[in-house]
């Protein structure tokens, strides 16, 4: 079975940093994802994902992440039921982040990720070949290949 998400969007409000009883770190926060599609005619609509994050990943998102910050987000989707103040059951579906990243302008919120093996890594840019021409490349022959 898989349970993986991946989603990118801007936080609906500051983060705001929890500790449980045992002193473990948490942060729960909503993130604006624009839908990929839009009909004709309308604007493109927007969902509002619930996420939670634990430990030092909440201890990151708390830090570096701000209202209208772009955040990308790698986890898994939880479904929980709980009974309201009023008696009602309701049922909540959040994602749970394994790995945070920002996704904004270096101006915006800086650049690097957080994963929850407390890993940095600056966010590096892919390479380019999109102007490369075949004086750019080299032939190999098939005896030094690795595989």
């Amino acid at each position: 079975m898989v349970n993986c998400a991946v989603i990118m969007g801007r936080l609906v409000a500051d983060p705001e940093l929890r500790t449980t009883g045992n002193g473990i770190s948490v942060t729960s926060f909503a993130v604006a994802v624009d839908r990929r599609f839009a009909r004709s005619g309308e604007d493109r609509q927007t969902d509002f994902i619930d996420v939670i994050a634990w430990r030092q990943t909440a201890d990151f998102v708390c830090k570096y992440f701000r209202k209208g910050s772009m955040i990308a987000i790698q986890g898994y989707i939880q479904t929980r039921t709980y009974e309201d103040k009023n008696g009602n059951k309701r049922k909540a579906v959040e994602l749970v982040a394994d790995n945070v990243s920002f996704c904004g302008s270096k101006a915006e919120t800086g650049s690097g990720s957080f994963n929850r093996d407390d890993s940095f890594m600056n966010a590096q840019p892919a390479p380019s070949y999109s102007t490369a021409d075949a004086g750019d490349f080299k032939e190999i022959p098939e005896d030094d290949l690795p595989f």
